[in-house]
């Protein structure tokens, strides 16, 4: 046990590590380069901690797993919005821009949405299959692309941000900061996630309760801690951007790469899934129409993000003991 102890603890220490690395260099990049954090956040921050998926979800599709595929997506997603964003919220405030509220949100709500009814296109409508096909997998893939241009091209780093002092680093340096950052990140969450499931079963913890708790925010470590750190930082354009970032490669990228490799099937995913990672997505957007005037998320935001993932984890519980 004690091995495990401190196995679980190098892989807690090598994630803040590879947090603080992460986002100093991304930092430093988009102040040299113009480009907003948010946009760092959205592109570079986003796909990169996005990787545990990218794993998961195409070994899940090589071995033909579709539930291991879309489960870990529309998992990820959901932790990422209540449960990262909440806490983000809790310790500083998110602010919200003017194309956060009338682009970045509602297009993570749309992606969301456009999943579902491709994913459920026979339950809903009647049509084909209850899954993502090939065909689908590669206009994901090819909107994905489009997106990450038209993203940079649009970018321009915000007067607030202009104004904010970042520590600026060689880009060579930066860039290195990024790399290590996130192979710490990803190396980091796998040696956490290892451990906590073998001092589980020690404990004789049903694997059921380990695949939907532990396995379940394991590959969305990497958001968690960059988040966290750059909310500390007081970057929470970059930890807005790594949200929304990472929930759309997890849909454009990851489920468009894995769809290509074998259709999907979304025979398993449950209304409770549904309602969540849309609801999810959802708020996102009424918290950016209604609150105009403040802007931001707040310590009360956070709170109903936080209570609704209780809600959600206590819902999967019980449909799984």
């Amino acid at each position: 046990m004690l091995i495990q102890l401190l196995i679980l603890a190098g892989g807690l220490a090598l994630i803040l590590l590879g947090a603080n690395w992460l986002v100093d260099g991304a930092s430093s990049i988009a102040k040299k380069a113009g480009v907003s954090e948010f946009v760092i956040g959205l592109t570079i921050v986003g796909i990169g901690t996005s990787m545990p998926e990218l794993v998961v979800s195409c070994t899940g599709a090589l071995q033909g797993s579709s539930d291991i595929a879309i489960g870990n997506v529309i998992g990820s997603n959901i932790f990422n919005v209540m449960l990262i964003l909440g806490v983000t919220a809790l310790i500083c405030p998110v602010t919200i821009t003017k194309t956060n509220r009338n682009l970045d949100m509602p297009l993570n709500l749309a992606v969301t949405a456009a999943l579902v009814l491709l994913g459920m296109k026979h339950s809903i409508f009647g049509l084909g299959n209850d899954s993502l096909s090939r065909v689908e997998g590669i206009l994901m893939l090819a909107i994905f692309a489009l997106y990450l241009y038209l993203s940079f091209k649009k970018g321009k780093v915000t007067e607030e941000e202009e104004e904010t002092e970042v520590k600026l680093y060689k880009t060579p340096v930066a860039v290195v900061m990024i790399i290590f950052g996130l192979v710490a990140l990803v190396g980091g969450g796998q040696l956490f996630v290892n451990s906590a499931v073998e001092l589980a079963k020690m404990f004789n913890v049903s694997e059921k309760f380990i695949a939907i708790t532990i396995l379940a925010g394991g590959t969305s470590l990497p958001e968690l801690a960059t988040c966290v750190v750059a909310a500390a930082k007081k970057r929470s354009q970059l930890a807005l951007g790594n949200i929304l970032g990472s929930n759309i490669s997890n849909i454009l990228l990851i489920l468009g790469a894995s769809a290509t490799i074998t259709p999907l099937s979304f025979g398993n995913i449950s209304v409770i899934d549904i309602t969540a990672v849309l609801g999810s997505a959802a708020f996102l957007v009424f918290c950016g129409l209604c609150f105009r005037k403040r802007a931001r998320l707040g310590v009360p935001e956070g709170i109903i993000l936080l209570l609704m993932e209780v809600v959600y984890m206590t819902m999967l519980i019980r449909s799984v003991i």
